[in-house]
Formats: structure tokens, sequence, C-alpha cells
């Protein structure tokens, strides 16, 4: 009989296809939406998850789920995943190893391009038939060439980040609570300064850091108001690390210049959000991630990780706060 892999949520058939092929010997993937009826009645059967993290999995999960060995998430995020009923279960959470850093990497970049150049609003213009709104000195679009670029979070991403970046003859500093060796520092071509530090002297700050109740409003009134008035702020990583209002003031007072989002508190946002009536503001949907090269990325890591388990051998990824689990 083959191991069940339960699914979730389901998938466009040419993504799930890919799953299919690369799915190992003695394992079935059987798909189940999320929040579906049978999402409980397949988790009985099932000794591995693999997915998104849509349903929180909650008590009543893992009370179905008894056979259950690993939740593997094909997402670098787990905010919206019920981690005590996990802990209390004794199932590990893993996420998905990176597969998609290089997708968010390269987000990451274009939303600093498209900041700096006001492309979503020179775009609106055009479509609008407005041609060159404004001079050249009210409605300034500036180089990265020269620039400092902060990045806060210096994890897989955020390294992918700083490789790109030195192709614009950039200086970059970071800062995360795990500070580099002095030797990778140099390999990276990067420097360590203190967050406040990092805010004051950015012509780019950037966020690469998983949400938490230590990362949430990281960045908020204070540490905008440290920022120079020439810079501006991308996210692409959680949106609740943002303050959201602090940055629409920031933004409609000019504290900085303009700011570059793939994430946002509410998801969708609400139409209401001040936010989405900026003009110094570039939002994309929450999108980094899920590139046509990244499915396989993800599926690639997750099957390997299942088979570790299955094997007796610790899985790989498991997120800080369950690695009492398998240690």
């Amino acid at each position: 009989m083959s191991i069940k892999i339960m699914f979730s949520p389901r998938f466009p058939k040419p993504i799930f296809d890919v799953a299919i092929e690369m799915t190992p010997p003695g394992f079935e993937l059987v798909p189940v939406d999320a929040n579906g009826p049978q999402f409980l009645d397949v988790a009985r059967d099932a000794e591995y998850f693999m997915g998104f993290g849509r349903n929180p999995l909650s008590t009543d999960f893992y009370t179905a789920a008894k056979k259950m060995k690993l939740v593997q998430l094909i997402s670098a995020g787990y905010n919206t995943l019920d981690l005590e009923a996990a802990r209390k279960a004794g199932v590990p959470i893993a996420n998905n190893g990176g597969a998609n850093s290089v997708a968010v990497a390269e987000h990451a970049v274009m939303l600093i391009l498209a900041t700096l150049k006001k492309l979503a609003w020179q775009h609106k213009n055009c479509v609008e038939g407005k041609w060159r709104i404004g001079d050249f000195a009210e409605t300034r679009l500036y180089e990265l060439e020269g620039k400092t670029v902060g990045i806060v979070g210096l994890g897989n991403i955020g390294k992918k980040v700083a490789r790109r970046l030195h192709g614009f003859d950039v200086k970059i500093v970071y800062y995360d609570i795990i500070r580099l060796p002095e030797h990778e520092e140099d390999a990276l071509g990067v420097r360590f300064v203190l967050l406040d530090e990092l805010l004051k002297m950015s012509d780019v700050v950037t966020l690469h850091v998983p949400l938490s109740a230590q990362t949430k409003d990281m960045i908020s009134d204070r540490q905008l108001e440290l920022m120079k008035p020439t810079a501006i702020l991308v996210n692409t990583c959680r949106g609740p690390v943002v303050d959201e209002m602090a940055l629409h003031k920031a933004l409609i007072t000019k504290r900085i210049v303009g700011a570059g989002l793939d994430v946002m508190v509410d998801e969708p946002p609400s139409k209401d959000n001040p936010l989405l009536n900026v003009e110094n503001i570039t939002i994309t949907p929450h999108t980094a991630g899920p590139t046509w090269e990244n499915w396989p990325k993800a599926f690639r890591n997750a099957f390997d990780n299942i088979l570790r388990v299955h094997a007796g051998r610790k899985p790989m990824w498991v997120i800080p706060e369950l690695r009492h689990l398998v240690a």
C-alpha cells in the first residue's frame, strides 16, 4: 500500500502535474481543498502534509491525523499555522528550505528599481494618456548606482539580494540577529551595522525577516523618522513587519520618497486601505515567490524532506519554534 501525502490546497493541473511527476515511488499524492469537507477525512490516512498553510492545521487536524509525521510547507512563511497544536501533537513543521529565494530576491531587486524609477506611476499616466507629467525636478527619478542598500535579515533571500545588487555598484550594509563571521561578510561584500544605523545611512531599505512577535511592526513611526527623506522602503517578507498607517503617513508627508510592497497586513487589502491611493508606492499581490521555475524547486525540497523522515532521518528546515521536536 502506498504512503499517503495529503496535498493542499488544490493547485491548477499544470502545476499539480509537475508534483505528480516528481512524486517518489511508493508514495501517493492526494489533493484536497484546504477548507473542504474531505480535509480531515484525507488527514486520517495521511502520514505527511505537503502544501501551503491556507488551513491553520489546528487541534482538529492533528486529532484526525494520528499518523502524521511531518508538515512540509512549500512556502517560506508559516505565520498562519497553529504552532501550539503542532507542538502538542509532536509533529514538526518544515518550510520550503529556500526554494523560492531566487524568485523573491529578483522580485525585491525589481521593486527597488521600480520604486526608484516610479514605474507604476509612470505606467498609470501613460495608459491614461498623460505623457511626462510634471517636470524633472518635481518628479525625480533615481539611479541605484552608488547608493547604500540596507538589508534587514540576511538569510537565504537576503544573501541572494546582496549578490544581485553588487552588479549595480552599490554599498551594502545589513542587520540580522545572527551576525556573519567577518570572512563571510568579506566574501559577500556586506558589513554589519545596528538597525538604527542602517535606517539612518541607507538609501534603500529592503526587508527579509520572518514574521514573529519581535518583528511585527518592526518598521513604524520611529524607524521611518530615522530614514533619509530620499530613501525608499521595500518589503517582500511579511506585511505586518511594517506598520501600514505609519508608512502611509511617511509617504504622504514625504518623510521618505517611496515604497515597494509585495506583502500587506491584510491580503487582499480592503478597498479603503489608504496605501492604495498613494502615488509614490508600487504594490504587487504577494507574487514574489510563485514563479514557474519555483515549483519544481519547492516540490524537490518537500519530497527530499519527506524521504528523509521516511528513512528515519531528521528533517531539514524545521521552523525554529519546533526544532526541539527533532533535536
